[in-house]
């Protein structure tokens, strides 16, 4: 069977368009995005690695050979590089503007941009703790694509690996142990549970959710046959109680990211129900038009956005001296302008390299 998991497509646009919110909130004082709920939104970041263990190996159940393995690899670098190399050049750029007009408008400087995290960013292993490095910088959630290159590196490894040695009825134990191993090594380094590290050891958490993603797809093919028959409306149910778990331990995020596994069971879970999409619940989010793209746009939301809520809080607060509660209003004005930016670098970027990346394909094939 081929599913297109639109529903969990949608998720994935709301929950980026949440961590837009999150960053916002940084500089508003309303209590539209200033509330519990988007103030622990970052962990939404758990989904998106839980969701591409699941999507990558339902598309890739084996890897077989050392040029499967290559393509495999090139084809997820066209994927993400491309955006990701533009926005650092941009906030590059930036920096430089942020030189001319530091004796004019303050500029908020908190963020680690130095040579050093410039080039980390650029070879993607800003998600790794390197000597002198002490905060994420530049695009700053770059950090978490540096995490799911690296977890796509170990996954392909892991199942050429495994497919070699003829194991594939048993690929659910070894990218379970990763997860495994990955959640005690983070332990080793840190000495506490949680999971919300980014520069440091936010490698460990991409490989912690990326393979716990990956045991969520095999759960799920497990049960499908048995499960599918379930009526709708008990779909509908566990699809609410899903809805409302979520709703509850990110409000209480403050709690519950002491004990950051409870994120990776909360994903796995949401996953799991919402793959099947039985319930009216995933029947109407369907039916939205705009969240379909927004799942489409979620992975341009989550690069561009921000550079512009950085923009909006320059423009607005520092330079026309706007309250933060004006945010009541400009949260929506930037979110606007986060989409439709994110909806011409998907078109002009995103899928302008994937043509590039498929059309190589092609002509190797001839």
């Amino acid at each position: 069977m081929k599913h297109r998991f639109g529903v969990l497509d949608i998720f994935r646009g709301l929950f980026a368009s949440a961590v837009v919110f999150y960053h916002m909130s940084a500089f508003s004082d309303t209590p539209i995005i200033n509330n519990d709920f988007i103030k622990n939104a970052d962990m939404f970041v758990d989904f998106f690695f839980v969701l591409s263990g699941f999507v990558i190996c339902y598309s890739y159940r084996e890897i077989a050979t050392a040029s499967d393995w290559k393509t495999f690899l090139k084809k997820r670098i066209y994927r993400l590089y491309p955006l990701h190399l533009v926005m650092l050049l941009v906030f590059l750029l930036v920096e430089g503007i942020k030189l001319l007009l530091q004796n004019h408008v303050h500029i908020n400087n908190s963020l680690d941009n130095s040579t050093t995290t410039f080039f980390t960013s650029l070879f993607l292993v800003n998600s790794v703790k390197f000597p002198g490095v002490h905060d994420i910088g530049w695009n700053m959630v770059s950090w978490s694509i540096s995490a799911e290159w690296i977890s796509y590196i170990v996954f392909s490894t892991v199942c050429f690996g495994l497919t070699s040695l003829k194991l594939g009825r048993w690929k659910v134990i070894p990218y379970f142990l990763v997860a495994i191993v990955s959640y005690f090594i983070l332990l080793q380094f840190t000495k506490n549970t949680k999971l919300d590290y980014t520069w440091d050891y936010g490698f460990l958490r991409g490989l912690i959710g990326f393979f716990t993603g990956t045991v969520c797809l095999y759960f799920f093919d497990f049960s499908y046959h048995r499960l599918k028959e379930i009526s709708k409306v008990l779909f509908t149910s566990l699809e609410a109680i899903v809805v409302g778990l979520i709703i509850y331990f990110v409000v209480n995020g403050t709690i519950y990211k002491e004990i950051g596994v409870v994120y990776e069971l909360l994903f796995f879970i949401s996953i799991f129900v919402f793959a099947f999409e039985k319930g009216y619940i995933s029947q109407a989010l369907n039916n939205v038009a705009v969240f379909k793209k927004m799942g489409k746009y979620s992975y341009s939301i989550y690069m561009t956005h921000t550079l512009l809520v950085s923009l909006f809080n320059v423009i607005f607060i520092r330079i026309f001296k706007l309250s933060p509660t004006a945010y009541w209003y400009l949260f929506a004005v930037n979110y606007l302008a986060v989409y439709f930016l994110s909806a011409w670098t998907y078109k002009n970027i995103e899928m302008r390299f994937s043509k590039v990346k498929s059309h190589h394909v092609i002509k190797k094939i001839e």
